[in-house]
């Protein structure tokens, strides 16, 4: 999985010069069967064209994805699984390779791991994980990391670390290998990208090597924008606060259409579109099919 990192990753270079979108799901809190919900949803992400389906890693309340990647991986052909993104302290890092490689083996090279530090203090309550403070689980991600690149080497791969340890970690060669984005979600996206940039100069990294991709907390989609508001009012009948009158995006394929370009134009190039209602196929249908088309590179 090792890089020069001023070598641009093909999953990277294919996608930088287009516009692809992923959609994560979620199943409603009261889902009679989540687990056939977020599945039929992963199969209709890949019949409609989407570039990604990804499952929330929040097991703590949620369905499990790394079971159910599995289970779309087996019925579907093209789209690319994961989820944005996994939290590194809910698994060992051994483990966390183990999965993703055959996840990665079972797909035919679709699978794509993201990893992050998590925030869910209750959720790592119920999984009774300790919630330690930032600088401490950046530290767990970095270690992290090391294991499950060096799982992938010719040899198997010992490291001593603060939080984790492992001796003798190996997986073999999996069909797929590491890429870079940059994910930012609503609000300050031109500050976050100027960061990005910023960031890339000081430590001598090309920007345009890391593929700039931005994250939609709740899209509702619906044939006319009075379809789409009443969905909204479905979930939300006592009103929105503040911050969700910001992060959830509503309304009909051509008002969607002109958000995204806005965000095309200020350099984005992969769009992660959450949809908090793994029922919601019309969402995903609209978004495949009426959406994706129109939203191009200037």
């Amino acid at each position: 999985m090792s890089e020069n990192p001023n070598t641009v990753h093909p999953w990277v270079a294919a996608r930088r010069d287009h516009v692809r979108f992923g959609v994560q799901v979620f199943p409603l809190p009261d889902d009679p069967n989540p687990s056939a919900t977020v599945i039929a949803a992963g199969l209709v992400a890949d019949a409609v064209g989407l570039d990604a389906f990804f499952i929330g890693d929040h097991p703590g309340y949620h369905v499990e994805p790394w079971l159910h990647l599995a289970a779309v991986a087996v019925q579907t052909k093209r789209v690319t699984l994961g989820s944005v993104v996994n939290c590194v302290m809910h698994r060992h890092p051994a483990m966390l390779g183990r999965l993703a490689a055959d996840l990665d083996r079972i797909s035919g090279g679709r699978c794509l791991l993201g990893l992050g530090i998590g925030w869910n203090k209750p959720e790592f309550a119920q999984l009774g994980i300790p919630f330690e403070p930032v600088p401490a689980r950046q530290r767990a991600l970095d270690k992290a990391i090391r294991i499950i690149d060096g799982m992938f080497g010719d040899d198997p791969f010992d490291l001593d670390g603060e939080t984790w340890s492992t001796t003798g970690a190996a997986v073999g060669k999996a069909v797929g290998s590491s890429a870079n984005t940059g994910n930012v979600a609503e609000g300050g996206a031109t500050e976050r990208l100027a960061f990005l940039d910023r960031v890339c100069g000081e430590i001598g990294r090309d920007p345009a090597h890391i593929l700039r991709s931005h994250f939609t907390s709740w899209l509702m989609l619906a044939d006319t924008r009075d379809l789409a508001l009443a969905k909204r009012n479905r979930y939300y009948p006592d009103g929105l606060t503040e911050e969700q009158s910001r992060t959830r995006i509503v309304g009909s394929p051509a008002e969607i259409v002109d958000y995204y370009r806005d965000l095309v134009a200020q350099g984005f190039r992969y769009l992660v579109v959450q949809i908090q209602d793994a029922s919601d196929i019309e969402t995903m249908r609209l978004l495949g099919m009426e959406v994706a088309p129109h939203v191009r590179p200037a």
